[in-house]
C-alpha cells in the first residue's frame, strides 16, 4: 500500500498537461488545451485538458478524470501501478511494504507479463554485452551494420543464445512463472511440458509501447537456414496487439511533435539507422500493412506523414493500399522514393540529418500524384487498365475528408489522366452514395427488436431505478464545485456563514431524502463526513478519490464543454453559475424534491387503481387523502420553481 502523504505528493507533481502531453499533441484553446482523443478514433479534436482543474475530458467517448486516471486508462494499469508510474516520472520515492505471496498471486496477468518482458529485455541486453557468444555474434552483427554503442543501448538491443531453453531456465531460476513466459510468447511449450526458447540464436529488438514499456520482441536469425524464418515476432497477447503498435514510437514521439512530421518506414533497422543519422521522428510498421490503430497513433502527434519506399515496385504496390487509410484519417501524405539499391537503413548510413531533410524536400511528392504516376506507368496504353486506374484513383480521392483538398486533387488528376473533372466528380459521388446506403442498411440492421423476455423486464427495472439520476447529478455538481462558497449569513450581526454545502445537506436531511444512484450516494455521504474538516476542498478531494468511479464522475461534473466567446462579454454581462448561486442552489434541490413527489403521485395512482379493482373503499379513501397531501406539496414546489422543472447545469 502507498501511504496518503506519498499519494498527495504524486498527485500534486503530476500536472495533467505534462502527463497527457507525453501521449497527445495538445494545442491551446482559451484557458484549456485541445487534442485528438487517445481512447477512440476521431478526426476532429474533442479531447480537452484543463490545467487549472487538473483534469481531462473527451466529449466524444466520454472518458475523463485526473492524471492518475489517464495513466490507468492509457496504460491499462491498476490504481497503485499508475501511481508508481507517475512517481517514477517525477522522481518521487514510494515506500511500500513487500507484497506477501498471496498478494503476489492476485496480481493480474498484464502486470505479470510486463514484468516478464522487462526481465527478458534486461537478460537479452546483458547477454549481448557480457556473454562470449553475445559479444562475438550479436554485438558483432550490430557493429557490422554500423550501429554505435550508444544507439545499441538506446534501443535496448540484445541477443538470445542459440540454445534450446537458456532464457527460459534463467527466467524460471529468477522466480518468474512459466505461465507468463508462455503467455508472452517468449517460451514455447509442447504437450509433454518441454520448453523451448522462441528467439534462440537471434539478435533481439524490443518493441516499446508509447510509455516505454516492453510489449513484445522481434528476433532476427543470423545463420543461414532456409527452414527458419528470417524474423520471428512475439505473438498477440494481453499486452501486445501488433495492429496498435509502431516500432520506435516511444523514441520518436517528441521529435514528431517538434518537427510536425512523421517518417514511416518498414523495418527495425530502418528506424535505428535513421535515429543514428539524426532523424528521430521515424517509426516502422514492422513489415505489416498499416492498420487504423497505428494510423491513430501517428495522428495523435502530427497530421503530416512521409512514407519512405526503397524503390521495389512490387513492394510499393503491395503496401500502397494501406496508405488510403492514412488519407481517410485526414492526414497529409507524402511519398519519398529512395534511389535504386537503397533502403532507409542504407540511405541513412550514407547521409546526415540535414542532407536527408534536403533530399526529402526535393524529392517527396504527395501521395495522390505519386499513386497516379505509378499506376499510369503500369497501365501504359491499355484502355481497360486505364479505366481501372481511374476508378482506383477516384477511390483514394473520395475518402479524403477535407472537401477543399479533394477538389484540388480532382483538378490535378484530371490533368494527369486526361479525364474531365465532371466525370471524376460523378464517380466520387457515386462511391459516396453507395457507402451511405451501406451504412444506412447496417444501422437499420443493428436496431434491436422489442422483447417481452424476463431479461428486458430486468433492464426496464434497472432503468427505472436511475430516474432521478439527472437531478442527483445537478445537486452533486453544485456541491462539488461550490460547496465551500458562502450562501448566506444566518445571523447578520454575528456574521455566521452558511455555505452552499450546509444548505443542501440541511434541505435533504429535513425531508429525509436519499439518493438512489450508488456512486452519487457515496459522494454525498463522504461529503457529509469530511466537509467540516480544515482545508477541505470538495473538488480536489473527490477528483483524487481512490475510488475511480467517484473521481471520474467528479471530473465529469466539473468539466464545462463550452465556454462563451469574449464577444458575449463585450455585448452583455453574462452571469456565471458562481454568480447565480442564490438562484441555482435552491432550484436544483427543489427539482429533486419535485421529481420525487411526481413519482410518489404516480405510484399512488397505481395503488388507487388496484384498490378500486378490489372494491376496497376504505383503502381508496386513504390513498385519495394521501394523494391530496402530495398534490398540495406539488403545487407549492411548482410555485417555487415557477413551473420550470428541468434545468441542465
Amino acid at each position: 500500500m502507498i501511504d496518503q502523504p506519498t499519494i498527495d505528493r504524486i498527485t500534486e507533481a503530476a500536472q495533467i498537461q505534462d502527463v497527457v502531453g507525453d501521449f497527445v499533441t495538445l494545442r491551446k484553446r482559451g484557458v484549456n488545451l485541445l487534442g485528438l482523443c487517445p481512447f477512440h478514433g476521431e478526426k476532429t479534436p474533442s479531447f480537452t485538458v484543463s490545467p487549472a482543474k487538473g483534469i481531462f475530458k473527451c466529449f466524444g467517448c466520454g472518458k475523463g478524470g485526473n492524471s492518475v486516471h489517464f495513466i490507468m486508462e492509457h496504460e491499462q494499469l491498476g490504481y497503485t501501478e499508475a501511481l508508481k508510474y507517475l512517481a517514477r516520472k517525477y522522481h518521487i520515492d514510494v515506500q511500500e511494504r513487500e507484497l506477501s505471496p498471496e498478494e503476489m498471486a492476485v496480481r493480474n496477468d498484464r502486470e505479470s507479463m510486463f514484468l516478464v518482458n522487462e526481465f527478458a529485455q534486461k537478460h537479452f541486453t546483458s547477454t549481448l554485452h557480457n556473454h562470449i557468444d553475445g559479444k562475438s555474434i550479436g554485438l558483432g552483427y550490430f557493429r557490422e551494420r554500423g550501429f554505435r554503442d550508444d544507439i545499441i543501448q538506446k534501443f535496448q538491443l540484445g541477443y538470445s543464445l542459440d540454445q534450446r531453453d537458456a532464457f527460459t531456465q534463467a527466467a524460471l531460476k529468477a522466480g518468474y512463472n512459466k505461465e507468463y513466459l508462455v503467455k508472452t510468447g517468449l517460451t514455447l511449450e509442447n504437450e509433454s511440458g518441454q520448453t523451448t526458447d522462441r528467439f534462440r540464436g537471434r539478435v533481439m529488438f524490443p518493441v516499446h509501447s508509447l510509455s516505454g514499456k516492453v510489449v513484445a520482441f522481434g528476433g532476427r536469425i543470423l545463420k543461414k537456414d532456409d527452414k527458419m524464418a528470417k524474423y520471428v515476432n512475439s505473438p498477440e497477447s494481453e499486452i501486445y496487439h501488433k495492429s496498435n503498435e509502431l516500432y520506435g514510437i516511444f523514441f520518436a514521439k517528441q521529435a514528431i511533435v517538434k518537427q510536425d512530421r512523421c517518417f514511416l518506414v518498414e523495418g527495425y533497422t530502418d528506424v535505428i539507422s535513421m535515429h543514428q543519422s539524426g532523424i528521430e521522428n521515424v517509426v516502422a510498421s514492422s513489415g505489416t500493412s498499416l492498420t487504423p490503430g497505428q494510423i491513430r497513433l501517428i495522428h495523435r502527434f502530427t497530421e503530416n506523414v512521409t512514407v519512405i519506399y526503397d524503390g521495389d515496385a512490387a513492394g510499393i504496390k503491395a503496401s500502397i493500399r494501406g496508405i488510403d487509410l492514412l488519407l481517410e484519417e485526414g492526414l497529409n501524405i507524402k511519398v519519398l522514393l529512395l534511389p535504386d539499391g537503397d533502403d532507409p537503413d542504407s540511405f541513412a548510413r550514407k547521409t546526415n540529418a540535414s542532407d536527408f531533410i534536403e533530399y526529402v524536400e526535393r524529392n517527396a511528392s504527395d501521395f495522390i500524384r505519386f499513386k497516379t504516376n505509378l499506376l499510369l506507368a503500369d497501365a501504359g496504353n491499355d484502355p481497360v487498365k486505364r479505366a481501372g486506374l481511374v476508378l482506383d484513383i477516384v477511390r483514394s480521392i473520395a475518402i479524403i475528408p477535407n472537401s477543399a483538398i479533394r477538389s484540388e486533387y480532382v483538378k490535378e488528376c484530371s490533368t494527369l489522366l486526361n479525364v474531365e473533372e465532371q466525370m471524376l466528380y460523378y464517380e466520387i459521388n457515386k462511391l459516396k452514395n453507395s457507402e451511405q446506403e451501406k451504412n444506412a442498411t447496417r444501422r437499420q440492421n443493428e436496431i434491436p427488436e422489442q422483447s417481452d423476455s424476463p431479461e428486458s423486464d430486468a433492464i426496464a427495472r434497472i432503468s427505472s431505478s436511475s430516474k432521478f439520476e439527472d437531478q442527483e447529478r445537478n445537486i452533486l455538481q453544485i456541491l462539488v464545485k461550490y460547496g465551500e462558497s458562502i450562501f448566506y449569513y444566518s445571523d447578520e450581526e454575528k456574521q455566521l456563514p452558511v455555505t452552499v454545502g450546509d444548505y443542501i445537506l440541511e434541505e435533504l436531511e429535513k425531508d429525509n431524502l436519499l439518493f438512489y444512484n450508488e456512486v452519487h450516494t457515496l459522494i454525498l455521504e463522504e461529503y457529509k463526513l469530511n466537509h467540516k474538516m480544515d482545508g477541505f476542498v470538495a473538488e480536489r478531494f473527490f477528483l483524487y478519490h481512490p475510488n475511480s468511479r467517484v473521481s471520474i464522475l467528479t471530473a465529469d461534473l466539473v468539466t464545462e464543454k463550452y465556454t462563451l466567446s469574449k464577444v458575449h462579454s463585450k455585448v452583455k454581462k453574462v452571469e456565471t453559475d458562481a454568480e447565480r448561486l442564490i438562484e441555482l442552489v435552491p432550484r436544483v434541490v427543489f427539482e429533486f424534491k419535485n421529481s420525487l413527489i411526481l413519482d410518489m403521485i404516480k405510484q399512488k395512482l397505481l395503488q388507487l387503481k388496484a384498490a378500486s379493482e378490489m372494491k376496497n373503499n376504505s383503502l381508496v379513501d386513504q390513498i385519495m387523502q394521501e394523494m391530496k397531501q402530495l398534490d398540495e406539496v406539488k403545487k407549492q414546489l411548482s410555485k417555487t420553481l415557477g413551473e420550470r422543472i428541468i434545468i441542465k447545469l
